[in-house]
C-alpha cells in the first residue's frame, strides 16, 4: 500500500504540473499502478464472489482508485489513445454507476461521461450512443454543460448543420472534446469533398477553405494533395480528378423506343 501511496503521490504531482502535465511520466506511472488490478473489488462483485455491499466497502477502502482511473481517461485522451480511453472508461462505469451511493461524487464524472458520448460520434455508433444516454436522468441531460455540448452535436450532425459543428469546437466545455471535435470534422471534410468531387469540375481555393471548414490555404492544399487533386496557384482553382471518361452514354433512341412502346400496350389495355 505504501508503495501505491506513492505511485499515486507522483502521479498527482505530474498530472497537476504547470504549464501543463508530465504526459509521458503520467503513462509511466499509471502502467506500474496496473489499474486493472486495483478495480478487483469489482470484478469480484461482479462474479457473485462477495455480496454487493462487501464490495461496496472495498472499493471505498480504495479511495484513490476512481481518481486514478479518471486521470488516466483524461491522460489518454491527451496523448491521442482512444482505445486505453474505452478501456479506463469501461472501468470507471463500476464506480459511477455501481458503487457511487458509497463513495464521494466526482467533479470529473460528467466531463468524462461526455467525452465518451462524443467518442460514440466520432465512430458512429449512433445506437450506442442514445443507449448511453438514456442510462442518465433528464435533468442532468438538459442541465449539465458536459452532457448537453455531446447532445447538441449529435442533432446538428442529424441535420447536416455542420457549421454549428464547426463553431462547437470553440464552445467545448473542456480541451479535451475538442480531439474529438477534431475527428468528427475530418470525417465531414470527407463527406462534403466527396460530394464537391461528383458537383464540380474545378472551384475557386478560397471558395473550398470556406466549403471544408479550413482556417488557411495551406491546410486546404494538404487535404487536396490527399485526394488527388490538383491545385493552380496561378488561377486560383482546386481542380477535381476529371471523370468525364467515366460517363456512360445515355441510349436515348432505345430509352424512346421503349417509352413509346409501354405507351402503345397502355391504350390498347385501356
Amino acid at each position: 500500500m505504501s508503495d501505491l501511496k506513492s505511485l499515486y503521490e507522483g502521479l498527482q504531482r505530474a498530472f497537476y504540473s504547470k504549464p501543463s502535465s508530465d504526459l509521458k511520466t503520467c503513462v509511466a506511472l499509471l502502467a506500474q499502478l496496473k489499474v486493472s488490478e486495483l478495480d478487483s473489488a469489482c470484478q469480484e462483485a461482479d462474479r457473485r464472489v462477495m455480496p454487493l455491499s462487501a464490495a461496496s466497502k472495498a472499493v471505498s477502502d480504495r479511495p484513490h482508485a476512481g481518481d486514478i482511473l479518471e486521470i488516466g481517461a483524461l491522460t489518454s485522451i491527451r496523448t491521442r489513445d482512444v482505445p486505453s480511453f474505452d478501456r479506463y472508461f469501461s472501468q470507471l462505469q463500476t464506480f459511477y454507476t455501481d458503487y457511487g451511493s458509497n463513495l464521494p461524487p466526482s467533479k470529473r464524472e460528467y466531463p468524462i461521461r461526455g467525452l465518451n458520448l462524443i467518442r460514440l460520434l466520432t465512430q458512429n455508433r449512433i445506437a450506442d450512443f442514445h443507449t448511453t444516454l438514456e442510462s442518465l436522468p433528464a435533468d442532468i441531460i438538459a442541465d449539465n454543460p458536459f452532457i448537453r455540448h455531446p447532445v447538441n452535436l449529435e442533432r446538428w450532425l442529424m441535420e447536416g448543420s455542420y457549421s454549428k459543428v464547426w463553431n462547437a469546437r470553440e464552445e467545448a466545455p473542456a480541451e479535451e472534446y475538442k480531439f474529438f471535435i477534431d475527428s468528427l470534422m475530418g470525417t465531414i471534410r470527407n463527406e462534403i469533398a466527396t460530394c464537391e468531387e461528383a458537383a464540380y469540375e474545378s472551384l475557386p481555393l478560397r471558395d473550398a477553405v470556406t466549403l471544408l471548414f479550413f482556417t488557411n490555404q495551406s491546410d486546404l492544399i494538404s487535404f487536396a494533395q490527399q485526394r488527388g487533386w490538383q491545385i493552380d496557384i496561378t488561377a486560383g482553382l482546386v481542380k477535381f480528378s476529371q471523370k468525364g471518361e467515366e460517363q456512360m452514354e445515355i441510349p436515348k433512341q432505345k430509352l424512346i423506343a421503349a417509352s413509346l412502346l409501354y405507351a402503345r400496350e397502355l391504350e390498347q389495355i385501356v
